[in-house]
């Protein structure tokens, strides 16, 4: 009985934390509204930074379009209003930030890494063929006694004149 009065209590206590905030009127004028939304998909969430602030629910996204919505009551011009936004919150707060010369990195540079890359690739290649083709080529007196010494055949190689004068030196050094 303590428990269901608890928690009966505690859930009037939680009903006003529980209920959303009243919705601010924004459609007083629809034409403003199509403006604000339509600039607001130019600006990225500072919060969310993958969303425009028109798609995002953030309170800076919110806050934002605010901004917005004064600055176009106020008379200025979009491009004015991105300016500004770009000025105060710089260019990562612009969706599609401009081409400018402290960016040029930003824009050219997975371009200069795949050019970069495709260069190396072939200046690797280029190298490897050279030397393939410098490579000794093997007699087939020298092709057979390597797949010997590959599979461990020892005895049955057949001992040349070099390898028996190798022998009888390294016999005549430790003695």
């Amino acid at each position: 009985m303590v428990k269901e009065l608890l928690l009966s209590l505690l859930l009037v206590i939680s009903i006003p934390f529980a209920q959303a905030g009243e919705a601010v009127p924004t459609n007083d004028d629809p034409v403003l509204e199509k403006r604000v939304m339509d600039l607001s998909e130019h600006l990225r969430c500072l919060v969310c930074q993958n969303q425009t602030i028109a798609d995002s629910n953030a309170e800076l996204a919110v806050d934002l379009r605010n901004q917005v919505r004064e600055k176009l009551k106020a008379g200025q011009s979009e491009e004015e209003i991105l300016k500004y936004m770009a000025a105060r919150y710089s260019d990562f707060v612009l969706f599609k930030p401009q081409m400018k010369s402290s960016n040029w990195l930003l824009w050219f540079g997975p371009l200069l890494m795949l050019v970069g890359g495709a260069w190396l690739l072939m200046v690797t290649l280029r190298q490897r063929r050279k030397l393939q083709l410098q490579a000794p080529v093997l007699s087939a007196e020298e092709h057979e006694r390597a797949e010997i010494l590959l599979s461990d055949k020892k005895s049955a190689m057949p001992e040349n004149s070099a390898q028996k004068n190798i022998g009888q030196k390294n016999i005549k050094d430790q003695s």
